[in-house]
């Protein structure tokens, strides 16, 4: 059952009352799927308006600055740019394997009958899209690898405009797009894996594969601290890096390995705390300056440091990672990744070229298509059903959202083509797809609430706890619902 949001009202000394709401109003910011699609849409425009003016060519040098690494003899080099394709990429990719081990554990995934709607509706919207690119460039082998371009869902901007639409739109049509959007991920992780890699080093693959193990020990021995796993993760970056595969797989298999259960028998938790509660209360003096409290200081001391163990390392790491990624990360993949100079080249060459219409028909008609066609059968067949509240018509606004690209099409796209110029058409393509995508599934749900509402009917979200960092659009949404209801009194 959800939990309404606390916040330790009546805990801290007035004097830094003030600082504690300013916290909570940061940690709900930066944890807004709506406000991060905003960041990486600014970030967007800035490289688009700056990749068509003078300053392109600073621009563009900037982010090829080459930064050195070295230890004694052995240095390294790597561009701006590359940190962020590579290194800073492997991280959003731990937090997208985090997510999918979140949903295999105890999610959407657990539920078979619950879960294939959404996993057979990313099937679709994967497969039909790779079939119409292909009607137009399986002949030219220079353009055919771009396959995989248009069969990915950006998350974060699918359930930032979704979020827009608060408490207008049933609960289930979110789980619906951001579970679909997840095993969307995991397609895309394993197209990346197998498709979009070098020639493999099988000296490096082995490498990667015994650090892999390593990891895999440190998990079964019940090793719960985060260090030793992120300092190994790094060496099997490195590897992975060194053996052909892009290295952002790494991410994906690191959070594999890091554990999703706690080490603290939480049965007993509950009653050892409040011992250690009952402790602190006897122990504590109220004249007496806390620095001198040795005995209070010890109890609570023990429970807050047991307490912090509670929380499984997954969880710990997810809730690090969230605001970096997507107000750091994602950001600055926008910004080095958006810079489309698209007015060097006449709009025609652009709108003509195989790769722009297998692009943006496959992200604009294809996945929607796709999307809607396996969830038809899978329905039909009585495989599964419809999530709560949802029709067909709330599924045909996300199925048109899930051709919002972006993120992991423009990841693609670099490692597609080798060709600067098909990647920047690539890249146009994309970036309109994801336009009229977004456009047209926001229209299309926000006129289907705009009837929902005469009809009296609105889909009250329920609010999570504010501590599971996925309840933070639901907590969103419900405090537009409530602004929603007092502007319906005030009509």
């Amino acid at each position: 059952m959800a939990h309404k949001p606390h916040k330790e009202t009546g805990i801290f000394i007035n004097e830094v009352s003030s600082h504690q709401r300013r916290y909570h109003k940061v940690l709900e910011l930066t944890h807004s799927t709506t406000k991060a699609a905003g960041v990486m849409l600014l970030g967007a425009i800035i490289a688009l308006v700056v990749a068509n003016t003078a300053a392109h060519g600073a621009f563009t040098e900037f982010w090829h600055t080459e930064v050195s690494f070295g230890f004694g003899a052995t240095h390294a080099e790597m561009s701006l740019a590359h940190i962020i394709n590579d290194v800073l990429m492997a991280i959003f990719f731990l937090l997208v394997g985090l997510e999918i081990k979140y949903e295999m554990t105890v999610g959407e995934l657990t539920d078979v009958r619950q879960a294939i709607l959404p996993v057979a509706a990313a099937i679709g919207g994967v497969l039909m899209p790779v079939g119409i690119y292909l009607l137009f460039n399986a002949s030219n082998p220079e353009t055919v690898m771009g396959w995989g371009v248009p069969t990915a869902t950006d998350i974060a901007f699918a359930l930032g405009i979704l979020a827009l639409l608060g408490s207008r739109v049933p609960a289930g049509l979110r789980v619906f797009l951001s579970t679909l959007a997840v095993a969307d991920d995991i397609v895309a992780i394993l197209v990346i894996a197998v498709f979009y890699g070098q020639s493999p080093s099988l000296m490096w693959l082995a490498a990667a594969a015994v650090v892999l193990v390593a990891l895999v020990a440190l998990n079964r021995t019940h090793v719960y601290s985060l260090v030793p796993y992120l300092l190994v993760g790094a060496v099997l970056w490195y590897c992975i890096f060194m053996s052909g595969v892009h290295s952002t797989i790494a991410g994906v298999l690191l959070a594999f390995a890091i554990p999703s259960r706690s080490h603290v028998k939480l049965k007993s938790f509950a009653s050892w705390s409040g011992q250690r509660v009952k402790e602190a209360e006897e122990s504590y003096v109220p004249d007496e300056p806390v620095i001198g409290q040795t005995d209070y200081l010890a109890s609570v001391t023990r429970l807050a440091r047991v307490s912090r163990q509670v929380v499984p390392p997954a969880t710990r790491l997810e809730r690090r990672l969230y605001p970096w990624v997507y107000f750091a990360i994602l950001p600055l993949f926008a910004l080095t990744n958006a810079d489309v100079a698209f007015m060097q080249v006449p709009a025609g060459d652009i709108l003509s070229s195989p790769i722009f219409l297998g692009v943006f028909f496959g992200l604009v008609i294809g996945k929607p298509a796709g999307i809607m066609l396996m969830s038809f059968i899978i329905v039909k067949t009585k495989l599964s059903t419809l999530p709560e509240n949802v029709n067909w018509s709330h599924m045909l606004g996300a199925a048109l959202l899930g051709g919002v690209g972006f993120t992991m099409s423009i990841f693609v796209a670099n490692l597609a083509f080798a060709d600067a110029a098909y990647v920047m058409v690539a890249k146009v393509a994309i970036l309109a797809a994801s336009l009229v995508a977004g456009v047209l599934g926001f229209t299309f749900l926000f006129f289907q609430a705009k009837a929902a509402t005469r009809r009296g009917q609105r889909f009250e979200m329920e609010l999570p706890s504010v501590n599971n960092r996925q309840s933070h659009a639901a907590h969103e949404a419900e405090r537009r619902y409530k602004r929603e209801c007092i502007q319906d009194e005030n009509e």
